[in-house]
């Protein structure tokens, strides 16, 4: 069965078509993405400008024509935060339907958690035990802990790298100031997913992690999704202080880093940070398989 998954990110549209086989993984067969940057166009009462919506269209109009080039049965298309804090929400999902005749769906914070956590469950099996889970995106921070293939606990913050940048360092506010505000509100909740007793395990997923390992040393991602790939605090902490001090040109100009995303890795390394900091974790390990397979492996397990 060949299946697309449209992930409509704050930051990054992705089309991921796959092969899907019973009792084993899916297999990649195509994937589409196009820089979107739809947390940037919105306006001041918080909706999505024109200019971001036909954006967004055009690159949807795109991506399904893509997958019924590569032979996808369906498409499974979801939107996650830059659509879903809109308050022109409900119109960009009825242009987008209307002209590419694909509905997004609206994903809630608490399911990107628990979505994330069901694939990382799968990739890294029971012999993980415990999991604590940690996804970084453009609009919201995603954590989840538990020891089945649904989370105990899922909570979802708004401390994406992407509306950290906007809202506060692109506005020249103190990074002082945005540091103590990230860890009080990973504070915040850090107790009720601790309740359980920690966990065996800690993951992050999500492009901002995997950029901060490859900054950090980690392997890099044309060795395959095979190779071990972990980010350590220490080093994380003097990454820190270099990006302080860097420009956008010098970011771009590290190992793992894109041109589009360099201005976020600040904020993104920040929220990095003080997770593992107020988690007590010395070393992530990276895994592959983030939301786009958490989507596909529910679907596929209610066929």
């Amino acid at each position: 069965m060949r299946i697309g998954v449209l992930d409509i990110g704050s930051n990054t549209g992705h089309l991921l078509i796959v092969d899907a086989f019973r009792g084993g993984p899916p297999l990649p067969a195509h994937s589409f993405s196009e820089p979107l940057r739809l947390a940037e166009n919105l306006d001041g009462d918080g909706h999505l400008t024109d200019a971001g919506i036909d954006r967004l269209v055009k690159y949807v109009v795109e991506a399904g024509s893509q997958a019924e080039d590569k032979g996808a049965e369906r498409v499974l298309a979801f939107a996650t935060s830059a659509v879903r804090d809109a308050g022109n929400a409900e119109e960009i999902i009825e242009r987008v339907a209307r002209t590419s005749g694909i509905r997004l769906q609206i994903l809630p914070g608490e399911d990107e958690a628990r979505l994330t956590f069901l694939a990382v469950r799968r990739w890294f099996g029971w012999s993980s035990g415990r999991l604590g889970v940690f996804d970084i995106g453009g609009g919201s921070l995603e954590l989840a802990v538990g020891s089945d293939e649904t989370p105990d606990t899922a909570v979802s913050l708004p401390l994406g790298a992407g509306r950290l940048t906007r809202e506060w360092l692109d506005r020249g506010l103190e990074y002082d100031d945005l540091r103590r505000e990230v860890r009080r509100e990973i504070g915040a909740v850090a107790g009720g997913l601790l309740r359980g007793g920690g966990f065996d395990h800690a993951v992050a997923t999500s492009k901002t992690f995997r950029s901060l390992a490859r900054m950090c040393g980690a392997a890099p991602y044309s060795g395959g999704p095979y190779v071990r790939r972990r980010l350590a605090h220490r080093d994380l902490v003097t990454l820190c202080r270099q990006l302080r001090g860097a420009s956008d040109e010098e970011v771009a100009a590290m190992p793992g880093v894109s041109a589009t995303r360099a201005h976020q890795m600040r904020a993104g390394a920040m929220v990095a940070e003080a997770t593992m900091e107020l988690f007590g974790i010395e070393e992530l390990e990276i895994c592959p398989w983030a939301l786009r397979e958490g989507v596909l492996i529910e679907y596929l397990d209610h066929l």
